[in-house]
């Protein structure tokens, strides 16, 4: 069986995806790869491709879930331990990944790279959303976890058969609820992120407000009927 599968969704990333790939192999020489194109517009298919990198390529744009899902599928299939939800913009830092894997091999199902465990929140409008969303998941589940919106998470062998055979379980925080109410183990371990440099964020005020909005009216109400026998995998192991 092999050991780390580093899962990179990228749509229209050809200003960073050469510098994401090339930190991973560098940092991580021991890990695999797999980067989803997530139907781009722009370069990045030809980059992946002149670079002759390992990748996915989805013939239109499927968004973060099935392009996630896409590669959980091939983590599945090609029997790793563990696989990394990994940003194709730069934000996330490769180093991290061993420190997450031990916390895996110790008995965690999902460890997330968390920019607050021991670091404290901004008082800012998306932080006070990302607040709301903690609390929410903790009433919800008896659960906290301080950065449930961070996209940097590593899943143990058990979730990788669940996110990869089951369609209804986006890579978002009221899964992440769901899955701690149902007595999924969770670590989280202090990280840094850097700011994107190229490329552009969707999320603009609005949709800020929209999918806080979303994600809070989904952990409190929908996840409550959702029937927890439907949380099948591997062991726990």
């Amino acid at each position: 069986m092999k050991e780390i599968l580093v899962i990179i969704p990228a749509y229209n990333e050809a200003g960073s995806i050469e510098r994401v790939v090339e930190g991973c192999k560098e940092k991580l020489p021991d890990a695999d790869y797999l980067v989803v194109n997530d139907g781009s517009s722009d370069d990045t298919a030809k980059i992946l491709r002149a670079k002759g990198y390992r990748a996915l390529y989805l013939p239109v744009n499927l968004g973060l879930a099935g392009a996630f899902r896409a590669g959980m599928r091939y983590a599945d299939e090609k029997g790793y331990r563990a696989a990394v939800q990994f940003d194709g913009d730069g934000q996330h830092r490769a180093e991290y990944i061993p420190a997450m894997y031990e916390e895996i091999k110790a008995g965690a199902e999902i460890v997330i790279a968390s920019r607050f465990v021991s670091e404290k929140k901004p008082h800012t409008l998306r932080m006070l959303g990302s607040r709301m969303i903690t609390a929410a998941i903790r009433l919800a589940s008896g659960v906290r976890i301080e950065d449930p919106t961070s996209g940097m998470r590593m899943y143990n062998r058990r979730m990788i058969e669940l996110f990869s055979r089951q369609i209804n379980y986006p890579p978002e925080p009221d899964t992440l609820s769901f899955l701690a109410k149902n007595g999924v183990r969770f670590r989280e371990i202090q990280a840094e992120m850097d700011l994107r440099t190229t490329g552009h964020s969707y999320l603009t005020p609005w949709i800020s407000v929209r999918y806080m909005t979303r994600m809070l009216l989904s952990i409190l109400l929908i996840q409550s009927f959702r029937a927890g026998k439907s949380l099948q995998g591997g062991d726990k192991t």
